[in-house]
């Protein structure tokens, strides 16, 4: 695995660990990371969504993301995008949160 191949690999685990706090499950997993692209000198975007634009972390959930992935080893900077196209929706999440869920 090369560097970016992790980094990526370890930006995913850490999004892995954060969660919105009204859904007992992960962002990653609840499919409102879009994107992420790691280049050479260990920089990281990453297109992310919310489950509506009312949402109530919308102002800090965003942030706590890109505070999280700069910690990540190798990481020298994160650009964080919040978009709403596509809009969220429960078929973004995967087989493992609609399980958890109870959508299965």
């Amino acid at each position: 695995m090369d560097t970016k191949e992790r980094i990526k690999a370890d930006v995913i685990e850490t999004l892995k660990t954060i969660y919105d706090p009204e859904i007992p499950v992960n962002i990653y997993e609840l499919g409102m990371i879009y994107t992420i692209e790691v280049d050479e000198g260990g920089n990281v975007k990453i297109k992310m969504t919310l489950t509506t634009p009312a949402c109530p972390v919308a102002g800090s959930l965003p942030g706590q993301v890109k505070e999280r992935i700069e910690q990540v080893y190798g990481v020298k900077s994160v650009d964080l995008e919040l978009v709403w196209d596509p809009p969220w929706s429960m078929d973004m999440m995967s087989e493992e949160a609609k399980l958890t869920l109870g959508y299965l």
